[in-house]
């Protein structure tokens, strides 16, 4: 896997510091920049590093902060409790992830990050993976993008304009 010079300065750029361990860049906004980076599993100074989608555009970075601190975890958190299917949905996306970075490289952990499979703790990385890796992976993931999208007004902008809305919205995208 290779990432090119300029994606690791526009990274650069977007964290204010350099980027570490970057593998490639895993989505684009429809601009074309950046906006989340695969981690390798170790530091090159071999720290490991668990979160194997990193989100790195600061539009969805301060978006996502600001669902976090209007209690979206919580809520997510309850229906996690209360709905078998969607704990289903949500441990077979920390699976998949997990999978995906043992691939790379096992760092002997089910540290998967966000919290999954069990609990819903940063909405950063729900994000990241989801938009890596399309809808339907990380249910989460999903809600959160579907949010940023609408709420924050970054559907076409940071999130694909295609990206399903959550049910009720007024968005003309077909629903999740």
């Amino acid at each position: 896997m290779t990432v090119s010079d300029n994606d690791l300065a526009a990274v650069e750029k977007q964290l204010g510091r350099t980027p570490r361990g970057v593998l490639e860049v895993s989505y684009r906004t429809p601009d074309g920049q950046p906006a989340v980076v695969k981690t390798a599993p170790r530091l090159p100074d071999g720290t490991p590093f668990p979160t194997l989608y990193y989100l790195t555009d600061p539009r969805l970075t301060g978006a996502c902060s600001r669902l976090e601190s209007g209690g979206v975890m919580r809520e997510m958190q309850a229906r996690l409790a209360d709905d078998a299917d969607l704990a289903a949905a949500y441990k077979a996306a920390g699976e998949s992830y997990l999978a995906e970075r043992d691939a790379i490289e096992s760092l002997g952990t089910d540290f998967t990050g966000g919290g999954m499979p069990d609990r819903v703790k940063c909405l950063h990385v729900l994000v990241a993976h989801a938009l890596a890796k399309g809808p339907g992976v990380n249910p989460f993931g999903d809600e959160a993008v579907a949010m940023l999208a609408d709420e924050e007004r970054l559907r076409g902008i940071a999130v694909p304009a295609d990206w399903p809305a959550l049910p009720g919205s007024s968005s003309a995208v077909e629903t999740l």
